[in-house]
């Protein structure tokens, strides 16, 4: 399978495997923390998992404020050092959380983690479609995926471990990786956005416009984006509130809940390339409603999990619809992207990470704290069918036939 990705039509550029290589440190080392900073605040703090959630919300507000703005920037000014600047920023963040003991300091804290992190996907999903061909995006975008999860295996799994003796500990070294992540970018990475007089050379396209004017009339991108919202809504209330629901309702410890995350991404790293092998034979928009489906039944099955064994049961179900959404979303947005508007496309794309962010942590604390803990599950995955239906009325009306017929219609 790995030999494919060395023939000519699917060779990469050094830069490409940089950025996987950097990519795969990073990850072992933040996602060492992230699974298990509710517990962490949580157990610091003393609050209702709604005080603490609404930390996950201010995090994915400002992060929304962050996609918006990393576009226009990644589009003029490049993807490189917004990427560096996202890096080290976020590495220094984890560093200060080591002194954190007030709620205003961990507010002020993550919101700098939401300023920081949405940059770095932006300015990667953008040089990442610069550097590969149309042809080679949707494997391009597998093997990203793939080793972001080898390092979301092995990152909670060490995680849980040195974060039952020391949190400091995890702190420190999620902050060394990303800043010797940041360091490779900087020495080793080049420029890769389009310049000005390549533009009608490659696309024909208008010279390149600021803002998101135009960005905004695409029809297709909007209800791509306002459909994969409602996913993320369903995605970030899992990831963030699981760890503390199951240790705090069945006494799942950070060293046993590590586990879950690592089958998530061993289920990644094993099966990513070949299920995107599969999923790239068939229109977008169909496979996006099939894994969205299957994601929502994982989610809302936790509601009668009771314990470790069946919540990481939960977790399998969830990852085979992981596995058909997440590379055909990113690849179907590179392509219908022009060249000169790819970071912006991609910035308009990932406030959606940060609407979820926003959204599902507060509302997950609020099921808990007023209905109960597994009212979170029911509507997760409810908000979760909400997207699958989306995404398959989309897939309908832009079948090729449909908009081939009205296009002949408005000829007539």
């Amino acid at each position: 399978m790995i030999k494919r990705f060395f023939t000519p039509q699917h060779k990469y550029s050094r830069q490409f495997w940089l950025i996987l290589g950097g990519l795969l440190i990073g990850t072992i080392g933040s996602s060492m923390v992230f699974p298990f900073l509710t517990i962490y605040v949580s157990e610091k703090l003393d609050l209702p998992l709604t005080n603490v959630a609404s930390l996950i919300t201010l995090n994915g507000i400002i992060g929304l404020g962050a996609s918006f703005v990393a576009g226009p920037i990644t589009d003029r000014a490049g993807r490189k050092w917004i990427m560096v600047l996202s890096l080290f920023g976020n590495g220094i963040t984890y560093l200060m959380f080591r002194g954190a003991e007030t709620f205003l300091v961990f507010a002020l804290l993550m919101a700098l983690r939401g300023l920081f992190h949405p940059m770095y996907k932006v300015g990667t999903s953008a040089m990442v479609t610069d550097l590969v061909t149309p042809e080679q995006r949707a494997d391009a975008f597998a093997l990203m995926r793939t080793a972001d999860n080898l390092g979301i295996a092995i990152g909670p799994a060490i995680g849980g471990f040195v974060a039952a003796t020391s949190y400091d500990a995890s702190f420190t070294i999620a902050a060394l990786t990303l800043l010797a992540f940041g360091l490779l970018i900087a020495l080793f990475a080049r420029e890769t956005v389009p310049r000005e007089e390549q533009m009608p050379v490659l696309a024909g396209e208008k010279p390149r416009s600021a803002g998101y004017g135009e960005v905004v009339k695409d029809r297709q991108l909007l209800a791509f984006v306002s459909s994969f919202t409602l996913f993320k809504i369903c995605s970030v209330m899992l990831w963030a509130l699981l760890a503390v629901y199951a240790k705090q309702n069945y006494g799942v410890l950070e060293s046993q809940y590590g586990f879950i995350p690592t089958t998530n991404a061993l289920m990644v790293v094993l099966f990513q390339v070949a299920v995107t092998k599969v999923t790239r034979r068939y229109l977008p928009l169909p496979v996006m409603a099939i894994g969205t489906l299957i994601y929502a039944l994982g989610v809302g099955s936790i509601a009668a999990g009771s314990g470790f064994w069946s919540f990481w049961l939960s977790f399998v179900v969830i990852t085979v619809g992981e596995l058909m959404i997440m590379p055909t979303s990113t690849t179907f947005v590179a392509n219908l992207a022009p060249i000169d508007k790819r970071g912006r496309y991609m910035s308009f794309f990932s406030l959606s990470q940060g609407a979820g962010r926003g959204i599902a942590p507060l509302l997950g604390g609020l099921l808990n704290d007023n209905i109960g803990p597994k009212a979170i599950w029911f509507g997760g995955g409810l908000i979760g069918l909400a997207s699958a239906a989306s995404f398959a009325i989309m897939g309908v009306y832009y079948s090729p036939r449909n908009v081939a017929a009205r296009k002949a219609t408005r000829r007539a």
